[in-house]
């Protein structure tokens, strides 16, 4: 079996691949496997609450594991299903045959979709050494450098120049921005 992409309705993926998933299965078509929307858990703290969010990978995309014809074709059977299911597109190939993924990119896809799941992670878009403006608290339009990012927490460390002299301050990511 090899692996497809298929564009879907943007915000339409998880209800595309539940209803090709569901149809596959009534139908017992043999030639389609797996049917994936890959997300990862990203976990927002805001005024110290933690919430854990969902977050698609590939927006636009589900992935198929597939059996082609040995034209490299799809199946007939899976072919009418997919094309009368709502929401769907079609296939990223060529001149309407499907193009499989390269091994190394089912690898990467398949690793970042099997993360377990209890560990999210928080997305911070700082990295040391970068300039940044604070948008929220005590100490809002002050400008400072990013000296030390906790992930953990969700906290980054800010050296700010407070009356001429460098201070640091411990700030929620969601209170700064880049500049």
């Amino acid at each position: 079996m090899q692996w497809y992409v298929l564009r879907v309705a943007s915000n339409k993926e998880e209800q595309v691949r539940e209803s090709l998933s569901r149809k596959m299965e009534v139908e017992s078509v043999k030639s389609v496997g797996r049917i994936m929307v890959p997300v990862e858990q990203i976990k927002r703290i805001r005024g110290g609450k933690q919430r854990v969010l969902k977050r698609k990978l590939y927006p636009g995309y589900v992935f198929m594991e597939m059996e082609p014809k040995e034209d490299g074709k799809i199946p007939d059977d899976a072919w009418f299903i997919i094309k009368e299911t709502l929401g769907v597109g079609d296939f990223i190939g060529t001149e309407g045959v499907p193009t499989a993924m390269r091994d190394t990119d089912v690898a990467k896809m398949l690793k970042e979709a099997e993360k377990p799941e209890d560990t999210p992670n928080i997305k911070v878009e700082f990295a040391k050494g970068d300039v940044v403006k604070i948008r929220d608290g005590a100490f809002e339009n002050f400008e400072g450098v990013v000296d030390s990012i906790d992930t953990e927490r969700g906290v980054v460390q800010v050296i700010v120049t407070i009356f001429g002299r460098s201070t640091p301050l411990d700030i929620e990511y969601w209170q700064i921005e880049k500049i």
